[in-house]
């Protein structure tokens, strides 16, 4: 993560920060079109440590902060945040495909008294909670991809809020 660190500031971006060996880097940019922002972290990605087509979603402290006050599971009454999960999809996927992911249920239930796996999306977020955990799930990074045709990153709350954090402290 060091030295993703360096390889940001050297290609001019500010305030780097990284977050444990995640991959999750808060900076600031002076260039605002994230699609720029994202071609430009790839090729960094590319040039510094030789992985090429690393998905890159770039969102912005707004952004991100939508997404948390955005968190239907958060509402209700006694949720246990260590089962929750963000997944952040590249861009909007299409009515089509929304309308068809709808039909597939995937509920891990793994003892009678423990609830099903859910999950929402709203905008270009997907909100999930896993009863069992998201070891246990079927609602992964992989399954939204297949089923939405674009590119998506998963993080638990924790690395959520962590982030919001770090964004807070800029």
């Amino acid at each position: 993560m060091a030295d993703l660190k360096v390889a940001y500031q050297t290609a001019d971006f500010q305030n780097v920060q990284t977050y444990i060996q995640s991959g999750n880097v808060v900076f600031d940019s002076e260039e605002t079109n994230k699609r720029i922002i994202e071609a430009k972290i790839q090729e960094i990605i590319a040039e510094t440590f030789g992985f090429n087509d690393i998905p890159v979603i770039v969102r912005s402290s707004e952004e991100w902060a939508e997404s948390i006050a955005n968190n239907p599971f958060l509402k209700e009454e006694n949720v246990d945040i260590e089962r929750l999960h963000l997944t952040c999809l590249k861009e909007l996927p299409s009515p089509e495909l929304l309308e068809k992911i709808k039909t597939f249920q995937y509920l891990q239930v793994r003892q009678a008294h423990c609830e099903p796996d859910r999950y929402e999306i709203i905008g270009k977020d997907v909100f999930i909670f896993c009863a069992a955990g998201y070891g246990k799930t079927k609602l992964t990074n992989s399954f939204f991809e297949s089923k939405l045709k674009v590119q998506a990153t998963t993080r638990n709350w924790k690395t959520v809020m962590q982030l919001n954090e770090m964004v807070k402290l800029m």
